[in-house]
């Protein structure tokens, strides 16, 4: 799956223009593990200024995804079944670093003794776009969530699971939060 990104600005005569229509430039359909798209549409180091620069953030390739205090990112992940990681084929040495490549900053937050556990230095907004998801907490706590289910998740520990037989679409957004 592929997913359609429109850029807006204001031109030079302060007049409204799509400065972008197409695929994130760092759009990856994972090879190894069939099914699993890393989809980061935008960023923003710190507070955005407007007029905007003209700059692509995304356009610059292994750049973190995991943004610091203030920053932000929007992404689009769509999880294949968990049956995919099940699978003979399945190869965690060939897919780790693809995950790396696809979301790195984010991929080194995850914990090797679990697998799809991780904690991130953010505030996220998550929704379900299309498919059931499952989201892990610590002690096994399970939350069902379906299309046009939403999670705020406030830098709490998690897996995203996907025990059903069908993909599952979700939009993030996560905000680099500072620490007290």
């Amino acid at each position: 799956m592929s997913f359609r990104r429109v850029v807006t600005a204001k031109n030079g005569a302060g007049k409204s223009v799509v400065v972008s229509d197409g695929t994130s430039p760092r759009e990856m359909a994972l090879k190894h593990t069939p099914g699993f798209v890393s989809a980061p549409i935008w960023m923003a180091a710190a507070t955005p200024t407007l007029p905007a620069d003209g700059k692509d953030p995304m356009s610059v390739p292994g750049s973190s995804l995991l943004p610091g205090p203030g920053g932000s990112a929007f992404l689009v992940v769509t999880f294949p079944p968990d049956n995919v990681m099940m699978s003979p084929e399945f190869n965690p040495a060939l897919a780790g670093p693809e995950h790396v490549a696809a979301a790195p900053g984010i991929a080194e937050t995850f914990e090797m003794d679990n697998p799809g556990m991780h904690t991130t230095p953010t505030l996220d907004y998550a929704c379900v776009i299309d498919g059931q998801i499952v989201l892990e907490l610590d002690d096994g706590v399970t939350v069902q969530l379906k299309s046009g289910d939403t999670v705020v998740q406030q830098g709490a520990r998690h897996a995203w699971r996907n025990p059903s037989d069908k993909p599952a679409t979700l939009a993030f957004v996560l905000l680099g939060a500072a620490r007290t």
